[in-house]
C-alpha cells in the first residue's frame, strides 16, 4: 500500500488541503503535531481514528512532495 490509500483531497473537506481518509485532520496538522515533539503513541491515543499506516502515509507524502524540491540553507546556523 502507498500513501495514496490513506491521504486524499476534497474541495469541500478543509478546502482541499491533503487529509487523512475519513478524517478531517490534515498531513500538514499532524506534521506539525510531530514537529513540536509529540510521539507517534501520543498522536494515536490522541486521535484513535488515525492509524499507524496512516502516520506512514504523511510521511511518505511528505518526502514524495519534497523529493524534487531545492533546499537552501537560511542562515550560518542551518549548515553547522
Amino acid at each position: 500500500m502507498g500513501w495514496r490509500d490513506y491521504i486524499g483531497s476534497d474541495p469541500s473537506i478543509l478546502v482541499g488541503k491533503p487529509v487523512i481518509l475519513g478524517t478531517r485532520l490534515s498531513v500538514e496538522f499532524l506534521l506539525g503535531l510531530f514537529a513540536e515533539g509529540w510521539t507517534e503513541e501520543a498522536v494515536l491515543e490522541s486521535y484513535p481514528q488515525v492509524s499507524r499506516e496512516a502516520l506512514r502515509a504523511i510521511f511518505a507524502f511528505a518526502q514524495e512532495c519534497t523529493r524534487d524540491e531545492q533546499v537552501f540553507a537560511v542562515s550560518d546556523r542551518a549548515a553547522g
